[in-house]
């Protein structure tokens, strides 16, 4: 039977702070994965600012009082703008085998999605090669061979379309800087906010209407089917389709 958990759940520290930034989806003795909010860094970076996982090591330092450091790996990460499921591991075991998981694209990894206009099709599958400018902090579309650039790889179905936004699901299938955010921006899709891509305007929060929904995988240890879902009802512009989500 796959392990699952689609609801939120607030930490049980007595920590008020910690409580406040940690939505806890799943917790078990070798996982714990979080629903990211879209101002949430997942690891520290130069701006020095709190990371998700600091607040998850002291979560996890407070609830099971635990004296000196406390491991927690980062398996993977999404966009600071970017709100979803994301999986840290408690233990290193757990960390060498999601970590190979994740590589070797067993994970499954779905998108949510919020763009300007309507995309050439209802469902595709886009192929690119990107390249990464680090200086820029963004990701191009250049052409097949570019030295340093890399194949990139996502698949999305219309859900649903207004008067000037659509609804994307996109299931990402290789991890590249950026990917989602280049390649729909790339069809004429730019996700909602999304200025660097070329977005008309922010969300005004500093987000991008992109939620990692669904991340489904094999669990490192019990070998049983782990599936997290996290349904964007009650964010941003996601409100506008809410409807549609529900169905997912």
């Amino acid at each position: 039977m796959p392990m699952s958990n689609t609801n939120s759940v607030s930490s049980t520290s007595d920590n008020k702070s910690i409580d406040k930034e940690l939505e806890i989806l799943f917790e078990d003795n070798h996982i714990i994965v979080i629903d990211k909010k879209s101002s949430q860094l997942v690891q520290g970076d130069r701006t020095g600012d709190d990371s998700l996982s600091d607040f998850v090591k002291n979560y996890l330092k407070v609830k099971y009082n635990k004296p000196g450091n406390v491991f927690l790996g980062v398996v993977h990460r999404i966009d600071r703008p970017v709100s979803g499921v994301v999986v840290f591991a408690k233990t290193s075991k757990a960390l060498t085998r999601l970590n190979n998981m994740f590589r070797g694209s067993e994970v499954s990894k779905k998108y949510l999605a919020v763009v300007e206009g309507i995309p050439p099709k209802t469902e595709d599958m886009l192929v690119n090669h990107l390249l990464r400018n680090s200086d820029k902090n963004k990701s191009f579309v250049v052409s097949p061979g570019t030295p340093n650039s890399k194949e990139a790889k996502l698949a999305y179905r219309l859900l649903a379309t207004g008067k000037t936004l659509s609804l994307l699901e996109v299931e990402l299938l290789t991890g590249r800087h950026h990917q989602i955010r280049c390649q729909l921006a790339n069809i004429g899709c730019v996700i909602k906010g999304d200025v660097k891509y070329g977005s008309k305007r922010t969300n005004g929060d500093g987000s991008i209407s992109l939620h990692a929904y669904s991340l489904k995988f094999i669990h490192p240890v019990s070998k049983q089917e782990v599936s997290i879902i996290s349904k964007p009802l009650d964010k941003d512009y996601f409100k506008l389709f809410c409807d549609n989500i529900l169905q997912l």
